[in-house]
């Protein structure tokens, strides 16, 4: 999938575990629907960090430039150290390291772990870096050029600014899920995990698939490319995510909203 395609899953989906919190008896405040679901339409762009011509190697300048780069040779060195007699050559890391459910959990853990043992400015540098992947992904029209760089840097600081002092506030949703002390803001990790395991599933969807089990093996493969059989699969930026599936996220997304708001 392309970046737009993917943030808008990301969107929805987090807006779909706020209804099913909701009728669990476990509501989450506002504050919390919103930010998980920008956190979460951001964190849906971050596993293409192993892409050098992802959105999100153009989101921070030079510096996703030069970490994509990065993470991409370490992609590649961990595909050919853990391949199996199955998996055929490549010839770079798109797809594979960051493309997995184990990359999925080690990095909302991460998160979590600055959130709770961080201060304000952890949290801060969290909102942040999630703000401008979601302006980049959500507004993909609005953003194209370079000379939009520093504009969408702005507002995703205010932006970061002004939701951190919104949770802040007693029972706006700095504690939801864990009260204990302390724990305030451990649950920012769980957008980033359901950023990319949504954004796994994507890329499932289409004729290369994607091998989210890593490092579990399939057969003669560790780095099986699940997906949906052959006939069901699209190319990334044709008309079936355009004209359909983005569509359908925007439609489950607004559903999702209101449901988790208690509107129906």
């Amino acid at each position: 999938m392309m970046g737009p395609a993917h943030s808008l899953s990301g969107a929805a989906a987090w807006l779909g575990v706020g209804a099913a919190a909701a009728a669990a008896g476990h509501p989450m405040p506002w504050p919390v629907l919103l930010v998980g679901a920008l956190i979460c339409a951001g964190a849906a762009l971050a596993p293409d960090l192993d892409h050098k011509a992802a959105t999100i190697s153009r989101s921070f300048g030079p510096l996703s430039r030069w970490l994509c780069e990065i993470v991409d040779k370490l992609s590649y060195a961990v595909y050919k150290a853990t391949k199996k007699q199955g998996d055929p050559r490549r010839s770079g890391g798109h797809r594979t390291l960051t493309h997995t459910w184990l990359w999925a959990v080690l990095i909302g853990a991460g998160t979590s772990a600055v959130a709770i043992t961080s201060d304000r400015w952890g949290v801060l540098a969290i909102l942040f870096v999630h703000m401008v992947l979601a302006i980049e992904g959500l507004l993909w029209r609005a953003t194209r050029g370079s000379s939009s760089e520093v504009l969408v840097w702005l507002l995703a600081a205010t932006t970061a600014w002004i939701l951190a002092g919104v949770l802040d506030k007693p029972g706006n949703g700095a504690d939801w899920l864990f009260t204990a002390p302390g724990q305030e803001y451990l649950w920012l990790g769980l957008p980033v995990v359901l950023g990319a395991i949504v954004h796994d599933i994507g890329d499932a969807l289409t004729v290369s698939g994607c091998p989210i089990l890593w490092p579990i093996p399939v057969g003669r493969k560790r780095w099986y490319p699940i997906g949906p059989p052959k006939a069901m699969r699209f190319r990334a930026g044709s008309w079936v995510e355009l004209k359909v599936l983005m569509p359908v996220f925007m439609l489950l997304g607004g559903v999702g909203c209101a449901a988790a708001l208690n509107f129906i």
